[in-house]
């Protein structure tokens, strides 16, 4: 295996816009004795390859350099104009002059780098070596000087004006999508309005970050750019590009994943969007329990999406770091194989809650009893289901666990209510009454909405030791049962007192025998 070393020289010189790093060679697979190559720069631009064994290769590299630091200053202040360099030899190998000044010896692993012998090779250094000399010299006069100002300068307005200009388009991009939302039928705007809310939030978030990039891309581009106009700063761009190629690559990879998943979740929510606009799930029975499993579906499918891009935003960020992910996902995939066989309950969860929400049992908003647990759900995924109890405290349960679930709030709801009658009231006048109170209650514009068919009054149910049960029957939107009773005891209480029909209490009847009452009182007065 072969590494490519780089020496970056002081800043005298001039290099490339967009100089190109160099990539490593295979050469040899010895360990000391492999040989290992890298490039001479004139003023941070590439001129030519060297190469020598590992162990000696630095100390040759710094040694050319050096000399080819000084001979170029010589050659900078003389009024040459174009440099002499001569190809000489010594002990068989070709050996190269500039301006009657040593600089190198071309050996046989420069030779074989270029696959060429080693005087065609010191041919090739010589030619790059006079091009390359004799621009950097011209690049130094003041004429070059100006003229490069100059286009810094227009540079730099055109950075402002394209700036100015991005920042423009950023904000009316800003005002036009709070009046993006599209308008929608009164049946669906609730659900809609909401996802196109969120639709428009990701992809302002996305915006955004388009928006900061081409800022940084504008200001960061224009000034790599201008680096590059003056020799005597251009070397930093091969300083900067070497310090931050690999930084730049990961944030790329992570700034393009973070796109890639708001991208995810605002079509994830248009699709919910257009399905539920177009009416093939919207039905007047199902509107309030579609709102629940949009934002269930909608949760579980944006992480689902969260962690198949992270996944492979991970495997993009390894491959820009110069890592094999080849041998890393064999390596994966047996892992995987010991973790599932160490994670079998969290499968199970997985598979659990995968038809839970599937087959609609179910989902975000719902109240429901699992075993001795019961509340409102509050989170549910793939791994778990949260509930928040009355008494404000959140329950976790694994979804494996949840083997029979009673659902309060699927679709629609029911009030179950048992009315006492004492058994002295007249029946016939307390049904009316209790009829009335709940048809009266069922036309009642507040609460018309909330309860959906018209209310039942089923009749006596059962003969109490509070008097007489008649129980009734509310059918309601899912949740809206208790507020629902709430107020029909309410009104049924006001109806009940003013029709002079009380609401009894736990009697209990006690008999007592006549013989032994008066027993009692005539050994009371003999003592």
């Amino acid at each position: 295996m072969v590494m490519s070393v780089a020496s970056i020289p002081t800043a005298k010189a001039q290099i490339p816009f967009l100089p190109e790093l160099q990539a490593p060679s295979k050469v040899s697979n010895d360990a000391d004795d492999r040989t290992v190559s890298g490039w001479v720069y004139l003023d941070g631009r590439r001129l030519f390859q060297i190469a020598a064994s590992r162990t000696n290769f630095p100390e040759r590299l710094d040694d050319v350099q050096h000399k080819l630091q000084t001979i170029s200053q010589n050659y900078f202040q003389s009024p040459a104009k174009i440099p002499n360099v001569q190809v000489g030899k010594l002990n068989g190998l070709p050996v190269i002059y500039i301006n009657d000044q040593y600089l190198m010896t071309v050996n046989s692993d420069d030779a074989a780098l270029r696959q060429v012998d080693a005087f065609t090779a010191a041919a090739q250094i010589k030619d790059a070596l006079e091009e390359d000399l004799q621009r950097a010299k011209q690049e130094r006069q003041p004429q070059f000087i100006v003229h490069q100002a100059k286009i810094a300068v227009g540079s730099g307005v055109a950075m402002i004006v394209i700036s100015l200009g991005v920042f423009g388009w950023q904000r009316r991009s800003r005002s036009y999508s709070v009046h993006s939302i599209p308008s929608t039928s009164p049946a669906t705007r609730p659900i809609t309005t909401q996802l196109n809310q969120r639709q428009q939030q990701h992809l302002q978030e996305v915006k955004k970050r388009l928006f900061q990039l081409t800022q940084t891309g504008i200001w960061g581009g224009g000034s790599f750019f201008i680096l590059g106009l003056f020799p005597y700063t251009r070397p930093f761009q091969v300083s900067i590009l070497t310090a931050v190629q690999f930084p730049i690559r990961l944030a790329v990879v992570a700034l393009g994943t973070y796109v890639a998943i708001r991208l995810s979740y605002a079509l994830i929510d248009r699709f919910t969007t257009t399905l539920i606009s177009s009416g093939a799930l919207l039905t007047p029975e199902s509107s309030e329990r579609l709102q629940l499993r949009v934002s269930t579906f909608s949760g579980v499918t944006k992480s689902i999406a969260t962690a198949v891009w992270i996944g492979v935003g991970i495997l993009l960020a390894l491959v820009s770091l110069g890592i094999d992910v080849v041998p890393l996902l064999a390596g994966a995939s047996l892992v995987g194989v010991a973790v599932s066989l160490a994670s079998q309950n969290l499968i199970k969860d997985a598979i659990n809650g995968f038809l839970i929400i599937l087959e609609d049992q179910y989902a975000l908003g719902d109240v429901i009893a699992v075993g001795n647990f019961g509340g409102l759900v509050e989170n549910l995924n793939l791994r778990m289901t949260q509930l928040r109890d009355s008494e404000g405290r959140l329950i976790t349960i694994p979804n494996s666990e949840v083997k029979i679930v009673a659902n309060l709030s699927s679709r629609w709801s029911r009030a179950d209510l048992t009315v006492p009658v004492a058994y002295e009231a007249d029946v016939d006048q307390a049904l009316k009454l209790i009829e009335k109170v709940a048809l009266e209650m069922d036309i009642d514009p507040h609460w018309q909405r909330q309860i959906i068919e018209t209310p039942q009054v089923l009749g006596i149910d059962l003969f109490g030791d509070r008097g007489l049960i008649i129980r009734v029957w509310i059918k309601t939107q899912p949740l809206k049962q208790w507020d629902v009773a709430r107020e029909y005891r309410r009104r049924l209480k006001i109806a009940f007192d003013q029709a002079g029909i009380s609401i009894p209490v736990p009697q209990q009847a006690i008999w007592v025998n006549d013989a032994q009452l008066q027993n009692s009182h005539g050994n009371g007065k003999a003592e």
